[in-house]
């Protein structure tokens, strides 16, 4: 019977933005408690990084629009549906591995996540800059990205992807006997030790294989609060209307001047943590439109009027809410148009000493959001297969998320965004 051997590969995303309350539902806060000498640093980008961060946006509303699940013929989503989505941990995951690609099975990489012609080189140097520089934004806001590679026992990695793996993403590989009984925990320890605890198990015991070639993890570790809290006094339970039916949840209320603005589908609202170095964007659509219509407006070059909004008074209501999301990546990474990297003909003839292509791809996420902040965590895991061949008086606005809106988490100096989702209310 013929050995199967696999490689798999898991990016751990956690991002938290939280401060010191007490309670089940509070956020726990161990930083500074005040934008005092905390003065909002930003990242500087050339032009020509900044249309690759611009163009790697775009990948991540397209990878919105396709993985949201809704119904083409009436263009809104299943109710039931909230989803929560980290464009960059897929960003980060395949761009590792993309230094072990040559030929179409890299083309399609480069150009479904917005590299074009800078190909491997660019994400490389995208994942290093937010590497090196998201950690030192804001006092309030605590940043950690890490990466690692375990290696089975009788494969190895190629030394210029070795080398790349160490140069831009601090990957230190190690080589284990997998079938020890220890590495699968070896592995769920590194990866709860780099998110805090909030993922303790990375892997299964059902998902982890003793045969595959090797496993590759990156953890994001994001920590902060709202700039402007939320009185937890003002939270009432409150009604909010579902496409399809209604139900109470927490709304969370404040009063206070935030960016805002408008398009013809939906106000857009930004509520900043800290020294604003990182923010949630939030789009509402209108009375009449739906978060679809919102989503398909989303472009990566124009995302930019979005982080740089006008000023106004908004009385803004809010849920408190959690959800999670599990989605399969393979197809939906096929059709935005790399379907050649999880068939038996992909090119990863840099990874390791033995030919591979992608078998499974998914992506596990969560978020909670409350009176003190957001926290959300999202795991992406790629599976290899060895191959067998200026502001003026502010207006007065209302912003009342009591129906489904779309939010996104992002970096403001250059726009790059970690987190997009919806919230439908379940």
């Amino acid at each position: 019977m013929e050995k199967k051997m696999y490689l798999f590969m898991a990016t751990i995303v956690l991002m938290m933005a939280m401060t010191g309350c007490n309670g089940s539902d509070d956020i726990i806060s161990d930083g500074p408690l005040s934008n005092k000498n905390n003065e909002r640093k930003d990242i500087s980008l050339t032009r020509a990084e900044q249309e690759l961060v611009n163009s790697n946006n775009e990948f991540a509303f397209n990878l919105f629009r396709l993985a949201v699940p809704h119904n083409p013929a009436t263009h809104q989503e299943k109710p039931e549906k909230s989803v929560i989505l980290s464009p960059i941990s897929i960003t980060y995951a395949l761009g590792m591995l993309n230094n072990g690609a040559t030929g179409e099975t890299q083309a399609e990489i480069n150009k479904v996540l917005g590299f074009g012609e800078t190909g491997a080189d660019g994400i490389n140097n995208f994942c290093r800059k937010m590497l090196t520089e998201a950690p030192k934004l804001d006092k309030l806001t605590k940043v950690m990205i890490a990466n690692t590679i375990y290696m089975n026992k009788g494969y190895e990695l190629k030394k210029d992807f070795i080398s790349k793996a160490k140069t831009y993403y601090d990957a230190e590989p190690e080589t284990r006997d997998f079938a020890d009984g220890k590495t699968r925990a070896v592995i769920n320890k590194w990866g709860s030790d780099h998110t805090e605890k909030m993922i303790e198990e990375v892997l299964s015991e059902n998902e982890f294989d003793p045969s595959a070639v090797s496993y590759l993890l990156n953890a994001i570790y994001f920590k902060g609060a709202w700039a402007e809290k939320f009185d937890k006094t003002n939270t009432k339970d409150e009604t909010f209307k579902g496409y399809e039916a209604e139900k109470k949840v927490p709304m969370m209320h404040q009063e206070h001047e935030f960016g805002y603005t408008e398009t013809d589908v939906c106000q857009a609202l930004c509520l900043p943590y800290g020294n604003n170095a990182y923010r949630m964007t939030i789009l509402l659509p209108k009375e009449g439109k739906t978060v679809y219509d919102v989503a398909q407006t989303l472009k990566g070059d124009t995302w930019q009027r979005f982080q740089w909004m006008g000023s106004a008074l908004v009385d803004v209501k809010l849920p408190r809410f959690e959800s999670q999301t599990n989605i399969g990546l393979v197809e939906v990474m096929s059709a935005l148009g790399m379907p050649k990297a999880f068939t038996g003909a992909a090119e990863f003839p840099n990874f390791c000493n033995v030919p591979t292509y992608i078998d499974m791809m998914k992506q596990v996420a969560k978020i909670k959001l409350n009176e003190e902040g957001t926290e959300a965590a999202a795991i992406t895991v790629i599976g290899m297969r060895e191959t067998s061949a200026g502001p003026s008086e502010p207006e007065r606005v209302e912003f009342h998320a009591t129906r489904p809106f779309l939010y996104v988490i992002s970096e403001q100096s250059t726009g790059a965004i970690f987190f997009i989702g919806q919230y439908m209310g379940d």
